[in-house]
């Protein structure tokens, strides 16, 4: 199905697929980027699977289609080796990744930093990014359950990479010791 060439260090996900779409085995994909018209090129070189185990494949087509994009792997003959994708991650290696702006970050980097108010009181984790169209969402693990905290440059105060931390000024009515459950 696809070439188990060797593939680089650290890769990052562009896009997600969520189905297969007609019978020719077109792939449903969820961009995780910002560039998909730039990253979903015939002919581009991807990589398919989870970051330890992923194999190397090409993209034969692509196209918008209601907020995603239709891709056709050139080694996914039809629908049903397309189901079987599903879940699965496109990624590139991360030295292709596309500069950033100011105040901008790769989620990826995002993934793991510890979150905490201005006042230095501990939050929590940063599991994941929520993409909700208006705007990300974060979603922090801490011991009274998941805090979501909206990606807005109000809410974001600080982001330092290199210590690790999320700084963040809580909306009002949104208390990060309230239980989840009520």
């Amino acid at each position: 199905m696809s070439d188990r060439k060797a593939q680089p260090a650290s890769l990052i996900a562009i896009g997600r697929i969520v189905g297969a779409h007609g019978i020719r085995g077109e792939i449903k994909v969820w961009p995780l980027t910002d560039f998909p018209a730039e990253r979903f090129q015939p002919g581009a070189a991807v990589y398919l699977g989870a970051q330890d185990d992923a194999v190397a494949v090409e993209i034969a087509a692509a196209r918008p289609h209601k907020g995603m994009m239709l891709v056709k792997l050139g080694s996914v003959p039809d629908r049903n080796a397309a189901e079987l994708l599903r879940d699965q991650y496109l990624l590139i290696p991360e030295d292709q990744a596309m500069p950033l702006g100011e105040h901008e970050n790769y989620c990826h980097d995002l993934i793991g930093l510890d979150v905490q108010t201005t006042a230095g009181e501990p939050l929590g984790r940063l599991t994941e990014v929520l993409f909700t169209g208006a705007n990300d969402v974060y979603v922090v693990a801490r011991p009274a359950g998941e805090l979501l905290l909206p990606a807005l440059r109000d809410v974001i105060v600080r982001v330092d990479l290199d210590v690790g931390v999320m700084t963040v000024a809580l909306p009002p009515g949104l208390d990060a010791g309230a239980d989840p459950t009520v």
